[in-house]
């Protein structure tokens, strides 16, 4: 049985989905706070099952019988991730799962100055303490985040940031697939293992691509981190949302997300999604 928390989101959703092409709906349990938002899976028989991070008994429930747990990192804007994570770790022990793969990130690390990837570190050290058999999906960052991360480029013609460096920028739909292809896998993954597309451009070469793509003179304008802050939120963003994406980008400038892995285009048999037709995407 494989058992999959979020599913109801995109990426876990899709892997979902990918699993259903290959597996009949009596080996898949999908586990949501809301049953209702998995009608579509339900209808489909596969089991769905009431389950929440911040419920330690309902989630031992949720995970029993459990031959492979996918967890998907809580998303919870106002929740105690880590400790979200632990209750989650804990049931999963607690009923003997056979193997948990948690959804994790690209650049995970406590030294990281992007908030995820701290909370993503300490969850791989709960997995490591807690005797389970475990698989760490690191994937690159998702490569859709480019609509907002790039800013409003195609209106300005400049894609202004607060610092720049490589990013092995993701196809979400990519990742997804090669989750479930390791799910699928006969030979287990042990620990950590890098899912990221073959490239990791910069927003300067993402730049000079959206020109490409366009036909028009894209600029990019590294300026000041106060000054970039000052900005969006005279643009009327919030300034705790805006000071969180900072993190991204002091990350990239110091190559957190630079490293690029052969897996997922082993996995997917064909190459990733570049950056580029993602962007192209977008711009269309």
């Amino acid at each position: 049985m494989i058992t999959i928390t979020g599913a109801t989101g995109a990426l876990n959703g899709a892997t979902a989905d990918h699993l259903l092409r290959r597996l009949p709906a009596s080996e898949l349990t999908v586990v949501t706070r809301d049953p209702a938002r998995a009608s579509r899976f339900a209808d489909r028989g596969v089991t769905v099952r009431t389950g929440s991070y911040d419920d330690p008994d309902g989630l031992r429930a949720a995970f029993e019988g459990a031959d492979q747990l996918l967890l998907v990192s809580s998303n919870d804007p106002h929740g105690d991730t880590v400790t979200q994570h632990r209750n989650a770790v804990q049931a999963a022990a607690a009923v003997g799962v056979g193997r948990v793969l948690y959804t994790s990130h690209q650049g995970a690390g406590a030294a990281s100055p992007f908030v995820p990837a701290q909370h993503h570190a300490a969850t791989e050290e709960l997995l490591a303490a807690s005797g389970l058999p475990w698989t760490s999906l690191r994937n690159g960052f998702y490569a859709h985040s480019l609509q907002w991360l790039m800013g409003p480029w195609q209106q300005t013609g400049v894609v202004t940031v607060p610092a720049d460096g490589p990013v092995s920028w993701t196809d979400r739909e990519d990742a997804a697939a090669g989750a479930a292809a390791i799910l699928l896998r006969d030979e287990p993954i042990d620990g950590p293992v890098t899912i990221t597309a073959e490239q990791a451009p910069t927003f300067a070469e993402l730049a000079r691509s959206a020109s490409a793509i366009t036909g028009t003179t894209v600029g990019l304008e590294v300026v000041d981190e106060d000054e970039w802050v000052d900005r969006a939120v005279a643009a009327g963003q919030q300034e705790p949302m805006v000071r969180f994406l900072l993190g991204m980008y002091q990350a990239a400038g110091q190559g957190w997300f630079a490293g690029t892995d052969p897996v997922l285009t082993e996995l997917l048999g064909h190459a990733p999604r570049t950056a580029e037709q993602v962007l192209a995407d977008l711009a269309a």
